[in-house]
């Protein structure tokens, strides 16, 4: 589309802004470069969409994979759940997470050193991502009733990092183990590593856990067995990346202090505005109709996701997971190999400004921007830095600035506005990217609620995790024996895997509880490993 002038470009601003009052929200694809024509082309794609999500919603079996219902709609809006049972789970674990809580708060349920001051979370991807990105979006220091900690991955520097500051702690720490099958090795290993820290202080584990797990799995029995203090539930139909107003995300924040049922009412409000299907006046099929026009309906451009809060910080890496993770498929629902996926990046406004802006308005233009702007910039007072200019003015300054800047250079962008960051507008900001991955991949034809190649990463870490015991297992029954790669490989007799017995024993060589060493070697092939 040509350059519009400012007349044109005020005209097609107020067509193509709109305002949804109920959720305190308006969206503006005005700087998008879609014609009239492109909408036409869109409805019958969306409308396919919608009965989808319709389908979906009533109980449908949404991944045949898997052969289980997709229904994270239910949890902020119980009588949608298709049976009584369902119903009642939910309600049940919304009192049980609200009961336990009160009772942590009032000193009822207690730590080895008294009250708990403290909460370490212990999970990986949605178990991880949707419970930092609240914590951060909704604190308020001095006041919330607890300090979140987390451990989201298997690195042990990073492990040592929170046991360090949880050190003297550790009495006053409740820890929530989250994990729906309950075994996710990252998982596992965060929780045996904290486990170890409670007994090497004299302290009992089990007194200060909770788990957030799938009735019968594996950290389901270890609860069980260990005596923890509770456990909640974690659903088949409930997938990790959408977990969020489920236990997994509802439990920490109303640990932290935060109003859960605003939270919750305002993801349901969102959802009630999304069921419209009428493009006009649903904006999750607005963005996802965005996200086709982008990449012409195959992510040829990247999300580049821009708030401009400090709050909202972490929302594009929750946005990467629920995002990639959902519509990055290598075959679609009629099994043909389509390799979907958009890139999803970002950090926030105006710091990116003196970042990868640079690139954004003069380098490849491979992306399109979503910009989230709030329009209070603090609860209070603000001072003026300049005569009638306070520090949020400047804040919309640079987002205005930017957005103007990128579009001059036939860069495009959507604006996201909201009022404030509360309860509320979080629910309402999660609910809507939620609903705008369902309606998007119901317009390409992939299955948006599995995830094949998350597993067999898993598969293949195993894998080496295997040859890694076979190694050192060999090594240590051979002690003292120098022994090269193709020496290596021989002995365990897996000969095709020369590269990653390479790989491990480097590892194994820099670590040294290990035992295993190598010699001083310029090259791969004199390089020597033995076990001490």
């Amino acid at each position: 589309m040509p350059q519009l002038d400012s007349n044109q470009l005020w005209e097609r601003f107020k067509k193509y802004y709109t305002e949804f009052p109920s959720i305190n929200l308006s969206l503006d694809i005005s700087r998008m470069d879609f014609t009239e024509k492109f909408i036409e082309e869109m409805r019958p794609l969306l409308a396919k969409a919608f009965k989808a999500m319709d389908e979906l919603e009533a109980g449908a079996i949404a991944n045949p994979d898997e052969n289980r219902m997709v229904g994270h709609y239910w949890l902020r809006n119980s009588d949608l759940a298709p049976t009584p049972e369902i119903k009642a789970a939910i309600d049940e674990t919304l009192a049980d997470i609200k009961a336990f809580t009160a009772k942590v708060h009032a000193g009822e349920i207690n730590g080895a050193d008294g009250k708990f001051e403290h909460f370490l979370v212990i999970g990986i991807g949605g178990s991880a991502l949707g419970p930092q990105f609240v914590a951060k979006a909704l604190t308020q220091p001095g006041k919330d009733r607890m300090t979140p900690w987390f451990i989201d991955n298997t690195d042990p520097d990073g492990i040592d990092q929170i046991k360090e500051k949880l050190g003297n702690l550790l009495g006053k720490t409740l820890v929530i183990v989250i994990s729906k099958s309950g075994g996710t090795k990252e998982t596992r290993n965060g929780m045996l590593e904290i486990q170890a820290a409670y007994e090497e202080a004299g302290l009992s584990f089990s007194d200060h856990a909770v788990a957030v797990t799938g009735e019968d799995s594996n950290l389901d029995q270890v609860a069980t067995a260990g005596g923890w203090i509770q456990r909640f539930p974690m659903w088949d139909w409930v997938g990790g990346r959408t977990s969020e107003t489920s236990a997994v995300g509802l439990l920490p924040a109303a640990l932290q202090g935060f109003e859960i049922d605003e939270f919750l009412r305002g993801a349901a409000a969102c959802d009630e505005v999304n069921r419209s299907d009428s493009f006009e006046k649903n904006p999750a099929a607005q963005l996802a109709a965005m996200w086709y026009y982008s990449g012409d309906g195959h992510g040829k451009k990247d999300m580049v996701i821009l708030p401009y809060k400090d709050r909202l910080e972490l929302f594009s890496k929750y946005l990467q997971q629920l995002i990639m993770e959902s519509i990055g498929k290598e075959l679609d629902l009629d099994g043909n190999v389509v390799n979907q996926g958009i890139a999803v990046y970002g950090n926030k406004g105006s710091t990116d400004q003196h970042a990868y802006v640079q690139q954004l308005r003069e380098g490849v233009n491979n992306f399109f921007v979503t910009f989230i702007r709030v329009l209070t910039d603090r609860n209070g007072f603000s001072m003026e830095v300049e005569e009638g200019i306070t520090t949020g003015n400047y804040l919309d300054g640079f987002y205005q600035g930017t957005r103007k800047a990128l579009y001059e250079n036939n860069r495009e962008s959507i604006t996201i506005n909201i009022s404030t960051i509360d309860g509320f507008n979080t629910g309402v900001l999660i609910a809507l990217y939620e609903r705008a991955v369902g309606y998007y991949s119901s317009m390409i034809n992939v299955n948006a609620y599995h995830q094949p190649g998350v597993e067999a990463g898993k598969k293949a870490a195993g894998e080496i995790i295997e040859l890694q015991q076979k190694i050192v297992g060999f090594l240590r029954k051979n002690a003292e024996t120098e022994y090269s790669i193709e020496d290596l490989a021989s002995g365990i007799d897996v000969e095709s895997s020369r590269e990653d017995i390479f790989q491990i024993c480097q590892c194994l060589t820099e670590n040294p509880s290990t035992g295993i060493v190598s010699n001083e070697s310029e090259s791969i092939d004199s390089t020597r490993f033995k076990s001490k």
